[in-house]
């Protein structure tokens, strides 16, 4: 039999056979990954369910971290298949105890009693929901595969707490399949804690970039004056004058995002370039606004500027306007802003705190990194990003090339691969 038949029967057979199954267990609609569930049902030999514990996301609810009510304006659970479980307790919120639900075994049992699903993907291992369906799947002899944002840079722990952490992963470790590492961070996690006990498959941490670049809406002439349009009136809503740069933050404003330490930075940078100085424009909202606003008062900063919370569609308009992005955080295991002014064509400047820097950010190249909480190195990055009218652009273009190797293409990749580990199913 020639090399050709072989390959076109295993074609024929492959095309026969049924779809794998994959669950999806994650707390309720979340609005990054919703693009991502869409792309994944796309592919037709994987036949998706997503299972939420809770749709207080698809209401008006407050969200405590932005301190406002919020409706988002992009679709969270259209395109694929998605069931809601029955609460048992939901407060709105996601922590250890909520939500909870009832239900995952028996959606994960088929009526004939054998398994519903080949495979069962949890996000988070945290939560008594996601103890539920790996326990349950574990009882149907269902793989689960374990995603999460953890990281080992992380908050202070005793030695009697990081002794009860390795006890868990020890009960954890013979439940999971195989583990969907984010990025270097999470790998470097997940190798901590499991070792060589668990494989490991790369499914990075991707957005819709396409939602955010910079010119995807431009292809043709009258599209750019449309944007070019809607730029202009975006800066007179802001008051900004034509012709001077943009420094954008966005994000919760919460005392661990450090927008204050931006606008300390900002007030040095300006001593220091009394020359078409930058805007400083805030989008967010939460309980750190009445501070940043009563400095920026205080310290005579008139250029700060504070449109408040923003939609999902609404942000590829500020990421445009914007010369340079910054987020200063602590314990910011991924941040996922950083993918969308990155795929936007925003140079990026961050904290080493934010744990995407790792894989996204070259210092000096296409951004740049500082030290977490270290003013004067803000600052300096800020100097740095400033230093000739063509910098931050050049930059910025080297960002967004980042963002074409890193998007839900090699998220498809590292899952196909992971389910033709567990399943022995489906072709990597």
């Amino acid at each position: 039999m020639t090399i050709e038949t072989v390959e076109s029967t295993e074609a024929a057979i492959g095309h026969k056979r049924k779809p794998v199954r994959l669950a999806y267990l994650v707390s309720h609609p979340i609005q990054y990954q919703a693009p991502l569930l869409r792309r994944i049902a796309a592919e037709p030999d994987i036949d998706l369910t997503v299972f939420f514990g809770s749709d207080f996301s698809i209401r008006n609810y407050k969200d405590e971290g932005f301190g406002v009510h919020i409706a988002w304006d992009t679709p969270l659970t259209e395109g694929y298949k998605h069931r809601f479980l029955k609460p048992l307790r939901d407060t709105g919120t996601v922590s250890p105890t909520s939500p909870v639900s009832l239900g995952i075994y028996r959606n994960l049992r088929g009526p004939d009693g054998l398994p519903a699903f080949d495979a069962l993907w949890v996000h988070g291992y945290a939560s008594i929901n996601a103890w539920l369906g790996i326990v349950a799947a574990n009882a149907l002899g269902i793989p689960v595969l374990m995603r999460a944002e953890s990281w080992l840079r992380d908050r202070e722990r005793s030695r009697f707490t990081l002794t009860l952490k390795r006890c868990f992963f020890n009960v954890l470790a013979p439940m999971i399949a195989a583990t969907l590492p984010i990025g270097t961070k999470n790998a470097e996690y997940w190798d901590f804690y499991l070792g060589s006990r668990v494989p490991r498959f790369l499914m990075p941490y991707a957005i819709d970039n396409d939602h955010f670049a910079r010119n995807s809406d431009s292809n043709s002439a009258s599209n750019s004056v449309i944007v070019t349009a809607g730029q202009n009136e975006l800066r007179v809503s802001l008051a900004l004058e034509p012709g001077r740069p943009v420094i954008l933050f966005a994000a919760k404003l919460q005392e661990r995002k450090h927008c204050i330490h931006l606008v300390q930075a900002y007030a040095q940078l300006l001593e220091t370039q009394p020359q078409n100085p930058p805007y400083l424009v805030i989008v967010g909202d939460g309980e750190e606004r009445a501070r940043l606003e009563a400095f920026c008062l205080e310290a005579g900063l008139k250029d700060v500027r504070f449109p408040g919370f923003q939609n999902q569609s609404i942000l590829p308009r500020y990421f445009r306007l914007a010369d340079i992005f910054v987020l200063p955080s602590r314990h910011e295991p991924w941040g996922l802003i950083v993918n969308e002014a990155m795929a936007a064509g925003c140079a990026c400047i961050v904290s080493d705190d934010v744990g995407s820097h790792t894989d996204l950010i070259t210092d000096g190249f296409n951004g740049f990194v500082f030290p977490t909480g270290d003013i004067s190195a803000l600052t300096a990055a800020l100097q740095r990003a400033f230093a000739t009218p063509e910098t931050s652009a050049a930059m910025g273009e080297r960002a967004a090339e980042r963002m074409r190797s890193w998007t839900f293409e090699q998220d498809i990749a590292g899952l196909r691969a992971a389910l033709a580990h567990t399943t022995r199913r489906l072709r990597a």
